[in-house]
């Protein structure tokens, strides 16, 4: 039964704060985290040995968050030798939930997570989200999420935040999507034109918020992760946390440039990947209508068609180069693929397989990995809900 090495930034500057109320506070953190992130389920004993509190305090600690909902207790576990059975502690199911928001280009999406990970509901809202009004679509969102929030309530569950995806470059700290090409949004105050009554929603990418889904999912807790859709997103995540830069906007794989001379992309340059990997541009070099499901280019190159193969061959090679410089700038040998590229997979792994052994200068000394995502439809709403839930793992004083 072991912990992370370290705690996550989000827990330590929970614990920094606490630091500035109680004691306490910083302990019932400390209990949550080690239950939450144990590798198999942890007794009162074990909590105590593992964050240097008395079997007292953690006892006490454990008391208070099982009454919040935050933990609960397995059946005792009969050790055969004197004394009481341990009892084992885990997150508690279906009590508090995270609210995941998501718009993209074709759908927006709304999803509620538990303490455990496990997605309670989703729901969605189809549409063409291109060049439309923010105000009107976000208007439709907070009807989408209110139907969800509604649906929470009568399942006797108590959200303890929100996260809203959104496909462009985020300023998270003032609230504001700088720009979001595929939508034709620019400099919107999403914290002035989307608020829920009670829930503090916040907003973030939706790629970075797609990646942390998959951290939580236990594959992986360092890898790059790239998702294709109209546009392409991108995220960095070292030892289970977002590399986010200077400002939070790493990760726009999409416009890394890889044909100067190539087509116009949206965000204003020339030749970014997107302009070729990107659904639009690969669907029409199929010869497929752009807004078909990406199951239909599926289908031609089980079909053998050659205008299908010359297509993705294209893409293929232009998302390999982008991704050898990745791996030989970052050194993550771990590359998770999702949205429309998740299928794709198969059938480019070869042609990246390739690549990744001629131009990446470790590859003769170390393994590669490539998978797909597993997370499924709307990762970036399933992200945001497991995100809300993580925040609260590091700092549960405020619903205890």
């Amino acid at each position: 039964m072991t912990l992370q090495p370290h705690l996550p930034s989000r827990l330590s500057s929970a614990i920094g704060a606490a630091r500035q109320q109680t004691l306490r506070a910083q302990n019932l953190a400390l209990v949550a985290y080690a239950v939450a992130n144990a590798s198999d389920p942890l007794s009162r004993a074990e909590v105590a040995a593992v964050t240097g509190l008395t079997r007292a305090t953690v006892s006490t600690l454990v008391d208070r968050l099982m009454l919040a909902g935050i933990l609960a207790e397995l059946p005792p576990i009969a050790s055969g030798g004197a004394g009481r059975p341990a009892v084992p502690l885990v997150p508690a199911a279906r009590t508090l939930v995270g609210l995941g928001l998501a718009v993209d280009v074709d759908y927006l999406a709304a999803a509620l997570v538990d303490l455990t990970g496990e997605t309670i509901q989703t729901m969605q809202i189809q549409g063409d989200f291109r060049a439309s009004q923010p105000e009107a679509v976000l208007g439709q969102l907070r009807e989408l999420a209110g139907n969800l929030i509604e649906r929470a309530e009568d399942l006797g569950l108590r959200i303890v935040g929100a996260n809203l995806a959104l496909p462009g470059l985020v300023d998270a700290e003032l609230g504001i999507l700088r720009v979001a090409p595929n939508l034709g949004w620019s400099e919107v105050n999403i914290s002035e034109l989307f608020q829920l009554p009670g829930i503090t929603c916040k907003i973030a990418n939706d790629a970075k918020l797609a990646a942390l889904a998959e951290v939580d999912s236990g594959e992986s807790d360092s890898f790059i992760y790239l998702a294709g859709d109209l546009g392409i997103g991108g995220a960095i995540v070292v030892n289970g946390e977002l590399f986010g830069g200077e400002h939070g906007w790493s990760g726009e794989v999409g416009h890394v440039i890889v044909d100067p001379s190539g087509p116009l992309c949206g965000c204003g340059a020339n030749g970014c990947l997107e302009t070729i990997a990107g659904k639009a541009a690969l669907m029409a070099a199929a010869g497929l209508p752009t807004k078909a499901p990406i199951t239909e280019l599926c289908e031609l190159l089980d079909a053998g068609s050659g205008q299908a193969y010359a297509a993705l061959n294209g893409a293929s090679k232009a998302i390999g180069a982008v991704l050898c410089d990745l791996i030989n700038v970052m050194d993550l040998p771990t590359v998770v693929f999702g949205g429309d590229f998740a299928p794709l997979l198969p059938y480019m792994s070869d042609d990246l397989s390739a690549q990744i052994a001629s131009r990446v200068l470790s590859a003769p000394y170390t393994s590669y990995d490539m998978r797909p995502s597993e997370i499924g439809p709307f990762p970036a709403a399933i992200g945001g809900a497991r995100t809300a839930v993580r925040d609260l793992i590091a700092n549960p004083t405020p619903w205890c």
